[in-house]
């Protein structure tokens, strides 16, 4: 059991957190070139790894209660273990209660301004200011990549273990 949890918690922290970390760090070109569809689909794909990333937790919490030469793995007293949950929950946070807000945001208005008639669409996209809601996802998802790469360190070198 301890082998299988194991694998399915490095999978699913490779194939959730990964794409996760890459959808909100990368987000911000979308914005750059205001394409209100890249902006949509990074926002989707955003909110679906933040929900799949529960998922790591739960193999994780799974993991950390096996025994290993006749000992747990862990324990919630663990310095790394809380400071890691803590993190990920900043990060899906950020993720959930910035960047795909910002991202939505920004797409509406692409939108609606680029289904104004030509001559009005033209301005409204030429007076449209996307550097806010540019700078806002840029940081955020700067902010998201850092937590996550911190937790891999943590459960790499597992401080006060």
């Amino acid at each position: 059991m301890l082998k299988l949890l194991l694998l399915l918690h490095l999978l699913t922290a490779i194939f959730a957190i990964g794409p996760l970390a890459h959808a909100v760090t990368t987000a911000s070109r979308g914005l750059r070139h205001a394409d209100a569809p890249a902006l949509h689909a990074s926002s989707r794909m955003a909110k679906i790894y933040a929900a799949a990333s529960v998922l790591v937790v739960v193999f994780g919490m799974g993991l950390m209660s096996q025994k290993w030469h006749g000992k747990t793995i862990a324990s919630m007293g663990d310095t790394w273990i809380w400071l890691s949950l803590l993190l990920w929950l900043a990060g899906v946070a950020i993720t959930l209660l910035v960047v795909t807000p910002s991202l939505d945001k920004a797409a509406e208005q692409l939108t609606a301004a680029s289904a104004a008639t030509p001559q009005e669409g033209g301005l409204a996209l030429r007076t449209l200011d996307l550097k806010p809601l540019t700078a806002r996802v840029a940081a955020s998802g700067g902010i998201v990549g850092l937590l996550f790469a911190v937790i891999v360190g943590l459960m790499v070198y597992r401080p006060g273990s």
